[in-house]
């Protein structure tokens, strides 16, 4: 299983950097033939499904991801959503935290993904290359998220 994790510091205000950071369309700016929207619920409670689609031609593939948790940052406490990709042929899960700094936000993106499919004996070799390119993918959504 790959995993990263993106850190940001923002000038923002945590309830503005959770504002965009849950902006679930504006995820798909910046990912390569990509487009996300909320596809059950408002995006915005536990249970809520996003659905990020990837088409290429006629190669496409869905990756919908529910929200399992959802924490709105408020008065002495962070926030945090966690949300389970449940499609196929990319599973795992991935959470977003927020919490205030010095005047300002920290974000923290942390992600787990597998590919379905493939040989566990690939593993070794595939997950850097996963881990590379989401940090790559996924800091620059990031960065377009909190206007860096």
């Amino acid at each position: 299983m790959a995993r990263f994790v993106l850190i940001r510091r923002t000038p923002l205000p945590p309830a503005e950097c959770w504002e965009r950071l849950t902006a679930w369309p504006r995820h798909g700016d910046r990912v390569p033939f990509t487009r996300v929207r909320v596809v059950r619920g408002s995006g915005r409670e536990a249970g809520d499904v996003v659905l990020a689609r990837t088409a290429l031609g006629p190669f496409r593939f869905d990756d919908p991801m529910e929200l399992t948790e959802l924490v709105v940052p408020g008065p002495g406490r962070d926030g945090r959503c966690r949300l389970v990709k449940r499609g196929h042929p990319v599973h795992g899960w991935a959470e977003l935290r927020v919490r205030a700094v010095g005047g300002g936000s920290a974000a923290v993106w942390t992600e787990e993904l597998t590919v379905a499919g493939l040989p566990r004996t690939l593993g070794p070799l595939i997950d850097p290359v996963l881990a590379r390119s989401g940090r790559l993918v996924f800091g620059r959504v990031l960065d377009h998220l909190l206007g860096l």
